[in-house]
């Protein structure tokens, strides 16, 4: 009785479903991406305006307020390992959020925002949060509010643990509001 009881209990542990495997996507470099304060400004800033500029919307300016707003809630979401916004509301005045996770050292800040700006496939200017093709507003919120047209700043930091990046970008005015346009 008790060699088939432990027959069983192995067969149904080689049936138990496995937790899945941790995803690292393939790089395009060699090595760590490069990392500093004065590159995330750089590539945030020129990525979020040329996402701004293709829809005809004025540049974004760097707030370091913003940015330091940004730093803390990154290392919060490092130390924990939580994903998920801050809560609301987000200082004065409300700030906009977007976050960003990945394998630490994988992804550049250019990709990093590129991931958010890839939302354009499915952004449509309908009032929020009808603006998404797929019936889904958190497909595009990220690209939304990169573009939004009354957003003016933005201020970004990323803080990291022995295994994820975590990017938060904050943003003033904030968007995403609903009942509203994201374009005039």
């Amino acid at each position: 009785m008790r060699k088939s009881c432990l027959a069983l209990l192995l067969a149904l542990a080689a049936c138990a479903p496995q937790a899945p495997q941790r995803t690292v996507e393939e790089r395009p470099f060699a090595g760590p991406a490069a990392r500093g304060d004065a590159d995330l400004r750089r590539a945030m800033l020129t990525m979020h305006n040329a996402a701004r500029a293709s829809v005809r919307q004025p540049p974004l300016v760097w707030d370091d307020a913003l940015a330091t707003a940004a730093a803390g809630y990154a290392r919060e979401m490092a130390r924990t390992g939580r994903f998920e916004h801050s809560p609301q509301p987000r200082g004065m005045p409300n700030q906009g959020e977007n976050l960003w996770t990945g394998t630490r050292g994988a992804y550049r800040y250019d990709e990093m925002a590129q991931h958010w700006i890839d939302e354009k496939r499915d952004f449509v200017n309908q009032v929020t949060p009808n603006f998404s093709r797929t019936g889904d507003y958190r497909d595009v919120g990220h690209y939304a509010q990169i573009i939004w047209s009354r957003t003016t700043r933005v201020g970004c930091a990323m803080a990291s643990n022995a295994r994820d990046d975590y990017l938060v970008c904050r943003y003033v005015p904030a968007g995403n509001v609903v009942g509203e346009l994201t374009l005039p």
